[in-house]
């Protein structure tokens, strides 16, 4: 498990505000279910979409189609920033990891992640692994019929994580 250096932004945070524990921040990313992706153009403009995420072993897992923008983007530009939280001003805690997407293509890692995947879905996303891809498929007539187009894995080892706790109005840095 992941042990990072953790402190309080004092600047920015109440004057008794506590720093966010990694547990916590654990916690929050495990249970988002989307997270809003930040990758850079060739001509240096930010592109922003959300994607389904998975927060597991110390890692953010995110998939994307082949031929999408941010695959593109991430073909040049690897580093990337991955956001969650709420909408509200005073309750939840916002997360931001930041870090590297590697690409990820082997067959065993890509079959446990979408094991979880589904668990956490409840079936919903379902994924058959193929030459280091996940493809979409559905079930009929006691047959899977795969859909064409590969979907791309990728895992973002986090380099610094922001916890923003607007209820504790606390902002804290995890740093790796």
């Amino acid at each position: 498990m992941l042990t990072p250096t953790t402190t309080l932004d004092k600047e920015h945070s109440d004057p008794d505000a506590v720093a966010t524990q990694w547990a916590e921040t654990c916690r929050v990313l495990d249970a988002a279910e989307l997270f809003w992706i930040s990758t850079v153009r060739a001509n240096g403009q930010p592109h922003v979409t959300p994607v389904v995420g998975l927060w597991a072993d110390d890692a953010l897992h995110f998939y994307s189609g082949e031929t999408e923008q941010k695959v593109a983007n991430l073909r040049a530009n690897q580093r990337v920033a991955l956001i969650t939280g709420r909408n509200d001003w005073d309750q939840g805690i916002d997360v931001v990891v930041e870090g590297i997407a590697v690409r990820l293509t082997d067959g065993h890692m890509l079959g446990r992640l979408a094991e979880k995947w589904s668990r956490k879905w409840d079936g919903r996303w379902r994924f058959l692994v193929r030459d280091g891809c996940y493809y979409h498929f559905y079930e009929q007539d006691g047959r899977h019929v795969v859909l064409p187009h590969a979907i791309a894995v990728f895992s973002v080892r986090p380099a610094k994580v922001l916890a923003f706790d607007k209820a504790a109005q606390s902002h804290t840095t995890h740093r790796f």
